[in-house]
């Protein structure tokens, strides 16, 4: 409440004032006022979706979104690199496979021997004396 008092009390100051002040202080002054004006910064135009008061309205500006945008493309980088490393070792993984498959199917032994129980018995035996 203070505060609108001294503005007032300012302002009617100001005004009392006008009066008293010459012609050619008064064009330099509105000059000076316009010139002022046009090299003030323009505020950058925000989008807003309407919603139910202050707490309801989402900005869209691109300069308060700035540090955000690198946080978000650090993410993404990230995701990328673990995308790629999963990638790489499936793929290296199914190439382990292919070559245990094709050294079986390539071995002298017909692929029923590797059904039988009794080899697989003796597979585990003869592992388990080395």
């Amino acid at each position: 409440m203070k505060e609108e008092r001294y503005a007032h009390r300012v302002r009617q100051a100001l005004n009392h004032g006008l009066d008293d002040i010459p012609p050619t202080a008064s064009r330099r002054l509105e000059a000076a006022r316009h010139l002022a004006l046009s090299r003030q910064k323009l505020a950058k135009p925000e989008m807003v979706l309407a919603g139910a008061g202050s707490a309801g309205s989402v900005s869209f500006s691109t300069a308060s979104h700035t540090p955000h945008l690198k946080q978000v493309l650090a993410i993404l980088a990230l995701l990328l690199g673990m995308w790629i490393s999963f990638y790489w070792h499936s793929v290296q993984y199914v190439s382990a496979l292919e070559e245990i498959d094709s050294a079986l199917l390539a071995d002298d032994l017909p692929p029923e021997a590797f059904m039988d129980n009794d080899f697989l018995e003796w597979l585990k035996d003869d592992t388990s004396e080395e």
